[in-house]
């Protein structure tokens, strides 16, 4: 008996079963692969951007080189752009500085709310997996098991050569159902880590550019507040 010859000697309904498995795998793996390579890029480029920030005394020409390409800004810098974006706006409209820090730390809250939804597009579908996966296998083995104690029931003498072939091709769907849910379990669960983490590098970032902000807007409401070199005029 080969493994092949025991899928293909399956009931149906055993076969529909396996089938299911093996796509949930594919997609599982399929995904997890993306999402490595989207989390790795992530911390690259949150990486790269807070060593240009704060590496840089100037947020004006740091907010001019990414509003050249708005359009494909991502994770730190979205949230930096639009912190600073609507800083800009309120400030040509109001002096309070109260509500200029509202409203630029409630469009950072956002943006960062925006890249959460983003980064943890398609994670549940992992959790689905890893949760449903060996049930479903289950009912392949119980739906095959069962065949087999059937089909007992129509001969006089029952031997193991005989109900061995039907019990292995079903505990072949309980194998598949575990194959597809633990890979699944296991990056669902490193994925939520790294994600987390990932998260709170953005949170972090908003109340600290918040700050520089805040700063920003008591030195302009003071005696040189006449410098607007400092306020994104393409916002």
């Amino acid at each position: 008996m080969s493994i092949i010859s025991l899928v293909l000697a399956a009931s149906p309904v055993v076969q529909l079963v396996m089938l299911i498995l093996v796509i949930a795998s594919v997609l599982s793996w399929a995904l997890i692969l993306g999402k490595g390579r989207q989390l790795k890029k992530a911390r690259i480029l949150a990486d790269e951007f807070e060593q240009e920030f704060w590496g840089s005394a100037d947020i004006s020409g740091t907010y001019s080189r990414l509003a050249m390409r708005r359009g494909s800004l991502s994770g730190m810098e979205r949230v930096f752009e639009a912190g600073f974006s609507e800083f800009g706006r309120l400030r040509r409209k109001t002096s309070n500085d109260e509500v200029i820090m509202d409203g630029s730390s409630r469009a950072m809250r956002i943006a960062v709310s925006r890249e959460t939804d983003i980064i943890e597009q398609h994670l549940p579908f992992l959790a689905t997996v890893g949760s449903i996966s060996p049930y479903i296998g289950l009912f392949g083995t119980v739906w095959g098991i069962m065949n087999s104690f059937t089909a007992l029931g129509n001969v006089q003498q029952a031997t193991l050569a005989m109900v061995a072939p039907g019990i292995a091709e079903a505990l072949i769907a309980t194998a598949i159902g575990l194959f597809a849910a633990i890979p699944a379990v296991i990056f669902y669960n490193r994925f939520s880590t790294d994600i987390d983490r990932l998260l709170n590098r953005y949170d972090n970032f908003s109340d600290e550019f918040a700050t520089v902000l805040q700063r920003q807007a008591i030195k302009q409401s003071g005696p040189s507040a006449g410098h607007a070199a400092s306020v994104p005029q393409g916002a």
